[in-house]
């Protein structure tokens, strides 16, 4: 089987200018190496794409996949997620991850939040700060956090990001709406424990691999996993696997936001618990960071027993599921 493999690769756009922040979510060359390794050593052939460029141009020559393993980001939009998984559904292409409406919804932390809250699931209260004018509307208790409503990578979160004070909230927000030009997300700030679940499979035959508490050490920028924390992890961060009855509720609610968005084959939720031990959802990472090494998911899955290796099949045995031996014909065989 051929599988092609999508992203977007650091080192080319740190080329084109961008900065090392604005470049944080896009891959390394260590993390394509990783995955083809391990779908090789699963008996699958490689093809290393790219990103929707490259792969709009493949597709164009007339190249096809009967898989391709998708972790491309984007550049461009809240849709930049899903462009990837369009295009290659334009084709019938079968593809690892979750679809594009899944991730166009997931990448707007904002209208994620919306969604679980009707659902039931516990989020912090929060709000959505499009412009200056925006602050006059938020009534939330403080600390609050704030953050760009659609980055991650702890892009854009740092010392300031925790607001004691109204009066601080007003600085904070400009400089975010300035460099990220999104809307700043804000929430009541959590006290308590900060948890990241990771998930293999789709739907009701998804589970939790683990719940994985994530400490800082006096190093740190306290209270906040930011950019520099995540950046500088071997210093600063102590990742410890829990299965208490704390971690464990973080894992059921974790599982429940993970089927309810419908997301699939793999990849993280992310909670913090309040004052009374309760964990609340903040993000979920449909397509979380795969760096066999040094991102969050593969050091979760190493703490609970799970190789690399593992991981990638059990990813592809949830995307396999999905795809029929006689799938409908793409519009390639369609008469002219």
């Amino acid at each position: 089987m051929k599988i092609g493999i999508t992203y977007d690769l650091q080192d080319d756009y740190l080329a084109a200018g961008f900065s090392e922040e604005d470049a944080a979510e896009f891959d390394r060359p260590d993390t394509i190496a990783g995955i083809k390794d391990a779908l090789q050593g699963l008996g699958y052939t490689t093809d290393p794409i790219g990103n929707v460029l490259r792969l709009t141009e493949r597709l164009a020559r007339g190249e096809r996949w009967d898989m391709v393993f998708n972790i491309a980001e984007g550049v461009h939009g809240f849709g930049r997620e899903a462009q990837v998984p369009a295009l290659l559904d334009a084709y019938n292409i079968p593809y690892t991850f979750s679809d594009p409406m899944v991730l166009s919804l997931t990448l707007h932390k904002g209208m994620t939040k919306h969604v679980l809250r009707d659902l039931g699931i516990p989020t912090p209260e929060f709000a959505l700060v499009k412009d200056m004018k925006s602050l006059n509307r938020v009534d939330l208790a403080f600390p609050v956090f704030a953050k760009p409503v659609a980055e991650g990578t702890g892009k854009g979160i740092d010392r300031a990001s925790k607001i004691e004070k109204r009066e601080n909230m007003a600085d904070v927000c400009r400089k975010l709406l300035e460099i990220h030009r999104q809307p700043v997300l804000l929430e009541t700030f959590l006290p308590g424990r900060e948890f990241t679940v990771g998930i293999t499979g789709t739907g009701e035959r998804s589970e939790a691999v683990g719940v994985m508490e994530i400490l800082l050490v006096k190093e740190a920028e306290p209270d906040i996993y930011s950019f520099l924390n995540k950046k500088k992890f071997e210093d600063r961060v102590k990742y410890i696997l829990v299965d208490d009855d704390e971690a464990q509720k973080a894992a059921l609610a974790a599982l429940n936001a993970w089927q309810c968005l419908g997301c699939r084959d793999g990849g993280r939720v992310d909670l913090r618990s309040d004052e009374k031990g309760v964990p609340h959802f903040l993000e979920v990472n449909p397509l979380a960071g795969l760096n066999p090494e040094i991102s969050d998911l593969p050091i979760l899955c190493r703490l609970a027993g799970m190789d690399f290796r593992e991981l990638i099949a059990r990813i592809m045995e949830s995307a396999l599921e999905r795809v029929s031996p006689a799938r409908q014909p793409s519009f390639r065989h369609f008469p002219e």
